[in-house]
């Protein structure tokens, strides 16, 4: 029998709701955007300890893409990512932005020169060089 879906009070801390529902990786990680102005709740900058709920817009930069949300549930605990993505919506614009950019990011992939064959020892200190990492 399946347990009941686990949704917690209406308000949870933004750092807590972005690593329970996998937007970050970490909780620090996620601590760190919001604290340095990186994540915006309904349009406004706001503080780790501010509180989320359902129906708030979640807009941060993810790589080189803005991503948008809106919470649809706040979830106790961390669970499986498949339980996560149900925790919130993504907006269309959001949707059309990151899929437009995988198609560019798809194209600049194909045009990039490729060796032939993998570079030796000596080749690799001198990537190694140029990217500044002797």
């Amino acid at each position: 029998m399946n347990a009941p879906e686990e949704t917690g009070p209406d308000a949870m801390r933004i750092d807590r709701w972005l690593f329970a529902v996998r937007l970050f990786k970490t909780r620090s990680a996620a601590a760190d955007a919001v604290g340095g102005g990186k994540v915006h709740l309904n349009g406004e900058r706001v503080k780790p300890s501010h509180g989320v709920k359902s129906g708030d817009t979640v807009t941060f930069t993810r790589g080189a893409v803005v991503f948008e949300c809106v919470v649809a549930a706040v979830r106790l605990r961390r669970g499986p990512a498949s339980e996560a993505a149900r925790s919130y919506d993504e907006t269309p614009a959001s949707k059309a932005r990151r899929e437009e950019f995988a198609a560019r990011m798809k194209v600049a992939a194909g045009l990039t020169p490729r060796p032939d064959d993998r570079p030796d020892k000596h080749d690799r200190r001198l990537l190694r060089q140029l990217r500044g990492r002797n």
